[in-house]
């Protein structure tokens, strides 16, 4: 789940970008990372690949290379930049070739791409310096696409949970959005990212496309994937252990599992001719 600002912080300071060292908190474990955190509908895989002129495939903020593996398997050379080196090691040990960099910084060395990608990571980019990037590595009509998963929990999920984090991490983004629908706090972040994609320039309107699909969670699945939240992957072990404790607790009021319905968002546009 993406880590967002404090409710009611609009300032810029409060931009996920400017906070790296919580994206870079995630390598902890890239384990449970990989294992925990769920890959991408295949019809957003097609819908990119479908309005891109080849599958020569950047993938920014790759991670552990869970989107990167679905579209090298879908027939197309992959490359990943990552921060990293935790996540980038764990993604090229699946066979993904990755470099180590921010994108902003990251230097092409003449090379262009049919895609540039980015699966719940380009809230940690810099909205427009990221998006002037895309724009000097893709070739002419190649597709930027920046996705995210949007959880959209029932009722009888969301108030116990944020229960939990408002008891033992009050001040987290977690705790302090939790009530807040899930698709109101993405839709801040992806128009953040269109926004910098005009900006940019060199770039069609941009465009949201959505897929929805459905999970359903035992128990030990979404505690298992718990420690990978944003919220808690600088959390004490104490903290960690109460959150864990709490939320299994609830799940156990649930009947030991619990549904999501999710929306699959992307922001994506096209690279302009000449």
């Amino acid at each position: 789940m993406v880590t967002l600002p404090s409710a009611g912080s609009e300032s810029a300071d409060q931009s996920p970008h400017r906070h790296r060292q919580v994206a870079e908190s995630f390598g902890i474990d890239t384990a449970r990372y990989d294992r925990t955190r769920p890959p991408y509908p295949v019809a957003l895989i097609e819908a990119v690949l479908a309005a891109s002129p080849g599958k020569q495939v950047l993938d920014v903020g790759c991670g552990t290379g869970i989107e990167a593996r679905q579209f090298r398997d879908a027939g197309c050379v992959v490359l990943g930049v990552e921060p990293d080196p935790r996540m980038a090691a764990f993604a090229r040990d699946t066979g993904i070739d990755v470099e180590i960099g921010t994108f902003e910084q990251w230097e092409p060395a003449g090379r262009s791409f049919d895609a540039v990608i980015s699966g719940t990571a380009w809230h940690w980019i810099d909205p427009v310096a990221g998006a002037a990037q895309a724009a000097r590595v893709l070739r002419p009509q190649g597709r930027l696409a920046a996705f995210w998963h949007v959880p959209q929990m029932p009722p009888e999920v969301v108030a116990p949970f944020a229960a939990v984090f408002r008891k033992f991490l009050p001040d987290s983004p977690t705790a302090l959005v939790a009530d807040r629908p899930a698709l109101e706090l993405y839709q801040a972040i992806m128009t953040t990212v269109a926004d910098g994609i005009r900006a940019a320039g060199d770039f069609t309107e941009p465009e949201q496309w959505r897929f929805d699909w459905r999970r359903t969670y035992s128990r030990a699945e979404w505690l298992d994937q718990i420690p990978t939240h944003g919220s808690l992957t600088q959390a004490s072990p104490e903290v960690l252990a109460a959150v864990t404790d709490g939320i299994g607790a609830a799940i156990d009021e649930l009947g030991g599992a619990f549904t999501i319905d999710y929306a699959t968002m992307a922001v994506t546009a096209s690279r302009l001719v000449g």
